[in-house]
Formats: structure tokens, sequence, C-alpha cells
């Protein structure tokens, strides 16, 4: 357990690290954000047309290139590496995913598009008697019982975030296109020739430069419990007898190993910005608009709220333009490309916000490193 005395938490909330002449305002955010929760550590990183403006960090335990576990921000690593394959020609979205993945066929989804599968689309947000902690680490594993397990709802019908899943299905569609499965492809493609500071699991010989993530702190109101047999229960694997409390996953040593594509990213916030920073290089605009162009758009059923998903991306979110693309974690993280501005965002958190997902910090912040960018474009 990590305790932090008061006097460490006075003296983490000066801002570290550097801005580029005209971005002086973010690091005011930063350090209002910083001054504003006490005990908060982030990392805040961009980049505008391949160049860094922004790189600060501040908050007890936390150094500018301290990995932590960013929960479904991971997911757009597997979402890119799909994008790219598009882009070669190697796969196509309106294909059935059973032309690459014949055993995905069983049970009623022959018909299931690769469109669909990205979209949250395919009813498949988890199995019947729940993943196994072991299983939930290991992308291989939740795809095989994924492939045999009959959707939830109507593939194409409606839309529910796959939270658990998406990030294996895609990956393992990713393995039968390349050849590779998605860490090797992911390293060989985008982390190795751009030096992208963000993984899946935990590289070899980097575990001292990971951060538990702390719990969140209690609601001045318990939130209604889920239903473990309900939609949003069997998302978020609450059937199987064996539970890992999901705000705790990147502090097990499991998930530091496996790395699942859905959960299992670690990295900075200089990572999270070089990653998509290396999409705006990588994508042509066509495809960079087909990764934001909104295809799953209403009322999500799993979230049970409105939701809108490009290709597996996270889109229409006002703070981050209107033909961005990017995704959250539970963890507070946010990441994303703007290719209208050229930019490309990271920010993480330790503490996990109560609710779960980015929040107004995130926002905060992007909006702050949007205005400066615009005004000196």
């Amino acid at each position: 357990m990590t305790i932090e005395t008061a006097e460490e938490i006075a003296g983490a909330t000066a801002v570290r690290g550097t801005v580029a002449a005209g971005y002086e305002p973010v690091r005011e955010e930063f350090a209002a954000l910083l001054a504003a929760e006490p005990g908060l550590a982030a990392q805040v990183a961009a980049r505008v047309d391949g160049r860094q403006v922004v790189d600060l960090w501040g908050g007890p335990g936390l150094a500018g290139d301290s990995l932590l576990g960013v929960f479904s921000s991971t997911k757009g690593i597997a979402f890119l590496a799909v994008a790219l394959l598009v882009q070669d020609g190697a796969l196509d979205l309106d294909r059935e995913v059973r032309a690459y993945w014949p055993e995905f066929a069983a049970a009623g989804k022959a018909g299931v598009t690769v469109r669909e599968l990205l979209g949250h689309r395919a009813g498949l947000i988890g199995v019947d008697d729940g993943f196994s902690p072991a299983e939930l680490a290991d992308d291989a594993a939740i795809a095989e019982r994924l492939a045999a397990q009959r959707p939830y709802w109507r593939p194409g019908a409606a839309f529910g975030y796959h939270s658990l899943t998406v990030g294996a299905l895609a990956g393992e569609l990713v393995r039968r296109v390349s050849g590779a499965g998605l860490r090797d492809h992911y390293r060989s493609r985008l982390v190795e020739p751009h030096g992208v500071d963000f993984h899946l699991g935990v590289p070899d010989g980097e575990l001292a430069r990971v951060v538990d993530v702390l719990p969140p702190r209690p609601p001045a109101e318990p939130a209604e419990p889920i239903e473990p047999e309900s939609i949003a229960g069997i998302a978020y694997n609450l059937q199987h007898p064996t539970q890992i409390e999901l705000a705790a996953l990147p502090n097990h040593p499991e998930f530091r190993a496996g790395g699942p594509a859905s959960v299992g990213g670690f990295g900075s916030a200089r990572g999270l910005a070089a990653l998509y920073a290396a999409a705006l290089e990588l994508l042509t605009p066509e495809t960079a608009a087909e990764c934001a162009q909104p295809y799953s758009v209403g009322r999500d059923l799993v979230l049970d709220m409105e939701r809108a998903y490009g290709l597996g991306f996270m889109v229409a979110v006002p703070y981050l333009g209107a033909r961005a693309f990017g995704h959250d974690g539970a963890g507070g993280s946010m990441a994303f490309a703007d290719p209208a501005a050229g930019l490309a965002f990271g920010y993480t958190r330790r503490r996990v916000p109560t609710p779960g997902g980015a929040g107004q910090d995130a926002a905060r912040l992007a909006t702050s490193v949007r205005t400066c960018a615009r005004r000196l474009r």
C-alpha cells in the first residue's frame, strides 16, 4: 500500500517538464489541476506537426518517464494496427470476420463483418461463465473462447462497449492477417521505428519504471450495484466467481506480463502522444477519416449512455475535435489524434477517478493545448 504524507503531497504539486513557446497556458492549467486535487499525480504530453510542444508531469511518486497502466486507452494500439492493415489492403472492413478467422463463424456469427466487430456491434462482450483471471491476461485465450461464444444480441442490430474483449478480437485479426501476434506486430511497426514508449504489457527490464495505479476514492454516494447477469455485468466479467478488482488490474503481475490489448497497456503520456503522432504520420487522409467516421452512434447497451465509435476508436467527443479519434481509460487517461490540427495528445493519471474514464482534467488540458496550437498555427 502506498501511503502519502502531507509533506510529500505538498511538495509534489510543482509542475516539472517543459513546454514550447506559446504553450505556457498549458503549464498554468496543469498547475491549477495539481493544486485543486491534493495528491494528484499526472503526466501530459502533446505533439503538433510531429514536434513535442508539451511534456509535463507532477505529483507524488511520478516521473516524466514513469509507465502507468492506462486501462482502455490501450485499445488504440489494436485499432491502429487494424487501420494500417486496412490501408495496406490486407484487411477489408466489410468482409466477414470468418474470411480471416474461420473458427469465428461458430454460434451464429458467420455474418459478422470486420467493421461490426470493431464497432462494438458483434455482441461479444464476454462469455457465459466469465473469464478466469488467467484468461483475462491472455488474449489468445480470450479470442479462443469468444470464437465459440454465441452473441449476446443480434450482431449489427445494436452496439455495446466490448470493454474486456475488443482488443483480443482485433488482435486475433491482426495475427491471422499478418502472421505475427499483435505485440510483435506493434513493436516492429510502431514502437521501434517511431520511439513509442507505450507497450502491451511491461517490457523486459522496465519494471522499475512502472508506478502502481491508486484505487478510486470512495464516492459521496455509493453507486447502484451492477447485476452480474446483466449486459453490463457480463461485459465487466462480474459473473465469474473469482473476481479481480478491475480498478487494480494494472497492478497484477499477470497483467503486466500478459499485456491484454483491451486493458493491458503501460505507457507514459509521452508514449501515448508518440503513438498518435505516428498515426498522423502513417495514416493516409482517407484512412484517418475512416478512423474518425462515426459508425456506432446512440445508446450504448453496456454503458447505458450516449456514445459514438468509429473504427473502434472513440469519436465525436467535443473537446477532441470533429475529425479526431482516440480512446480514454478507466484510470482517467486520454490519448487521441486530430488530423485537422496536426495534434497528438496523451494524458495519464495515477489515481483512478470516480466515475472512471477521462474527466474534466483531461478535457481542460486537451482544450488548452488545442487553443494554443490554433493560435500559433
